[in-house]
């Protein structure tokens, strides 16, 4: 079942903000250069002119909150994160409303994970507080990053990694915690398109037991080379399943999975503690759940899925995350099967969903669960 994600801060946003020092960029973008940026970047290629960093050591806790100008970082060769992979991040938007407001979705189930990941990985716990205060000093410096327009956003990136130097096999002392920020556009040029998915039956995203459902670098590292070799026989993403017993769903690369029924129900893999608690997954099954639909999160044996689609008793499968939110799936192919979903177009409750969930993230419908945070 779905687990709690939510913490929220104990200050107020002013307050927040105030524990940070902001540190001016001396070579800030010109705003025709930033206007060219934005105006249609690719996804995670243009960054704006600073981010927000946290230091933290065994003796002080957590220290220096600061904004400064965005720039390479200086490691020593023996930082335990290029050796050990101590690292996690997290992944969220701020959304430009139609008054110029700005607005963040659910950050507090983000600094939850973000929580989470830490333990799991031997890492630092940061609060809420610093989490939420880190993203909104960000996007009040770099306001004018955010852009406007149909989907358009500033993606967030909060991430932390093990900064000591040594070689040694144990949680390190030291670690650096930063936002960066990059404008982004529509993930979907030309609009939605349903992807094409290759279930993958030799190599498993993680294990019981494992980090499947931290948020970190090695859960996506270990899914580029069945990626590529998915890509290679002409499918755009893959899809894992469980690494026990090969039989059930998992979830993709970078996203969670949803099967609508022709009854209309919807299921969605269980948490079993190899699948990412997806913020997306969270909400959508919120949603669903407020339209009548029954949802149910259990185990779903992929030969069950492909006879349903045969026979027609599924007639919609989407993934859904951050980036793209919701991404309907029009084909679904492996090692002896390749079906088509649904006529192999974007079916009518994946679009819905999908329509909604961004209308309530920029601010076109009434937030009724209290999602949105305003950050400037």
């Amino acid at each position: 079942m779905t687990s709690p994600l939510t913490a929220q801060p104990a200050s107020s946003a002013e307050d927040l903000v105030a524990l940070f020092d902001i540190r001016p960029s001396d070579t800030p973008t010109s705003p025709e250069a930033r206007a060219a940026a934005i105006s249609a970047p690719k996804f995670g290629t243009v960054f704006s002119d600073h981010m927000a960093r946290i230091s933290w050591n065994s003796t002080d806790g957590w220290i220096d909150r600061r904004i400064e100008k965005y720039g390479p970082l200086q490691l020593d060769p023996a930082t335990a994160v290029l050796h050990y992979a101590q690292e996690i991040f997290e992944g969220l938007k701020a959304y430009r409303h139609q008054d110029g407001s700005v607005w963040t979705f659910r950050p507090e189930a983000n600094a939850a994970r973000f929580a989470r990941s830490a333990h799991r990985l031997a890492l630092p716990a940061l609060s809420v507080d610093d989490f939420i205060g880190s993203i909104t000093a960000l996007v009040r410096t770099d306001i004018e990053w955010v852009p406007s327009g149909e989907e358009a956003s500033l993606y967030l990136r909060p991430f932390m990694y093990a900064s000591e130097s040594f070689l040694g096999v144990r949680a390190s002392l030291e670690a650096e915690y930063l936002v960066i920020a990059s404008p982004v556009g529509p993930y979907f040029s030309g609009g939605v398109k349903p992807v094409s998915i290759w279930v993958d039956r030799e190599y498993s995203r993680a294990g019981a037991g494992g980090t499947g459902d931290a948020k970190c670098g090695g859960n996506y590292a270990s899914s580029l080379l069945p990626q590529t070799l998915a890509q290679e026989k002409g499918f755009e993403q893959v899809c894992f399943l469980d690494s026990s017993t090969g039989t059930y769903l998992e979830e993709l690369g970078g996203m969670n999975v949803f099967v609508v029924k022709a009854d209309g129900s919807v299921e969605t893999p269980e948490l079993t503690g190899s699948i990412l608690e997806g913020v997306t997954r969270s909400s959508i099954i919120q949603l669903l759940t407020d339209r009548g639909h029954e949802v149910t999160e259990r185990r779903i044996p992929l030969e069950e899925l492909l006879a349903d689609i045969r026979s027609g008793a599924v007639t919609e499968v989407f993934a859904c995350g951050t980036a793209a939110v919701v991404t309907p799936i029009g084909r679904l192919g492996g090692s002896n099967f390749d079906h088509t979903i649904g006529g192999g177009g974007a079916g009518e409750l994946t679009l819905a969903i999908r329509g909604e969930l961004t209308d309530i993230q920029n601010g076109r419908a009434a937030d009724r669960h209290g999602w949105m945070t305003r950050l400037a």
